[in-house]
C-alpha cells in the first residue's frame, strides 16, 4: 500500500489505529468539521431562500455588540481565542505520542523561508482567487461576501489582522498538517488523504455558496501538494494569513470606493 511521505507511523501496540481515528473524528468535530456541517446547513437555507445567492451577503467579521466596543472588542478577542483551542488540542495530542507541532513543521525553524514561499503562493492565489471569486458571483453561483463589517474604532485593523491569522493556524495546523498525518497513519493512500483534505476545507466555505466551496477546495489541492514537497504548514500559514489579510483590511479600505467590488 502506497504510504504518504509525510506521515509517520506510530507504534500500533502503544496507540491502536482506533483511537487515532476516534481521536481525529473528535478534533475535527470540534473545529473544522463542525464548521463543515454549519455551513451545509446554512447553502441550504441560502438556495431554498427566494431570490439569486449573489443577492444574499455572508459577512464575516461582524459586529458582536454594536454601539458597545469596549464589549465588542472583549467579544472579538474572546472569539479569536477560542477558536484556536483545537489547535492547542492537536498540540497536545502530538506530544501523547512524542512529537510536536515541529513534525508538521509549525514553528520558527525556518522563517525567513517560510515567509517568502508564503507571500509568493498568496500572490499568485490571491489574483486568481479574486477572479474567480467575481466570476463565481456574477454567474450567481455566489454569495455576496463581505469580509468585515466592524465598526470604524481604533482597534478594528488589529482584530482584522489578528482574525486572519486564526484562520490561518486553525486551517492549516487540522487541516493539512495534522489530518494528513493521521490518514497517514490510518493507511489512507496520499491520493485519498489528499481529496478528504481538499473537500472538508472546501465544505467550511460552503456558506458562500458553490464558488466558495470549489475555489476553496483548489485551493486546498494545491496547499496539500505543497505541504507534501516542503513538510512544513509554515509557507501555508505565512500565505492563508497574507491572504485573508489582503480580503479582510482591503474591502475595509475599498468597499464603497471602487465599482468592481461588490458590497451588500
Amino acid at each position: 500500500m502506497q504510504t504518504d511521505p509525510v506521515a509517520e507511523t506510530y507504534p500500533a501496540e502503544r496507540l491502536p489505529r482506533r483511537m487515532f481515528r476516534d481521536e481525529t473524528l473528535l478534533v475535527l468535530a470540534l473545529s473544522l468539521g463542525a464548521s463543515g456541517v454549519s455551513a451545509l446547513i446554512s447553502f441550504i437555507g441560502s438556495v431554498t431562500k427566494p431570490g439569486g445567492l449573489k443577492d444574499q451577503a455572508a459577512t464575516l467579521n461582524a459586529s458582536a455588540a454594536p454601539g458597545r466596543p469596549w464589549l465588542d472588542l472583549a467579544w472579538q478577542l474572546f472569539g479569536i481565542a477560542t477558536a484556536l483551542v483545537p489547535v492547542a488540542l492537536v498540540a497536545h495530542l502530538l506530544l501523547r505520542e512524542g512529537r510536536s507541532l515541529r513534525t508538521i513543521g509549525f514553528d520558527r525553524a525556518r522563517p525567513f523561508p517560510d515567509l517568502g514561499r508564503g507571500a509568493l503562493i498568496a500572490a499568485v492565489i490571491g489574483s486568481a482567487g479574486i477572479a474567480f471569486y467575481l466570476l463565481a458571483r456574477g454567474l450567481g453561483f455566489n454569495l455576496t461576501v463581505v469580509p468585515e463589517a466592524l465598526p470604524d474604532v481604533w482597534w478594528k485593523f488589529p482584530v482584522l489582522i489578528l482574525s486572519a491569522m486564526q484562520n490561518a493556524i486553525l486551517e492549516e495546523v487540522i487541516v493539512v498538517g495534522y489530518l494528513l498525518r493521521r490518514l497517514g497513519q490510518l493507511g489512507w493512500t496520499p491520493g485519498t488523504a489528499l481529496v478528504a483534505s481538499a473537500v472538508l476545507r472546501g465544505s467550511y466555505h460552503l456558506y458562500q455558496g458553490i464558488g466558495g466551496f470549489i475555489g476553496n477546495m483548489v485551493m486546498g489541492v494545491v496547499f496539500v501538494l505543497l505541504y507534501r514537497r516542503w513538510g512544513r504548514v509554515g509557507p501555508l500559514v505565512v500565505a492563508h494569513s497574507l491572504l485573508d489579510i489582503g480580503a479582510f483590511v482591503g474591502y475595509a479600505l475599498l468597499a464603497g470606493k471602487v465599482g468592481w467590488l461588490p458590497t451588500a
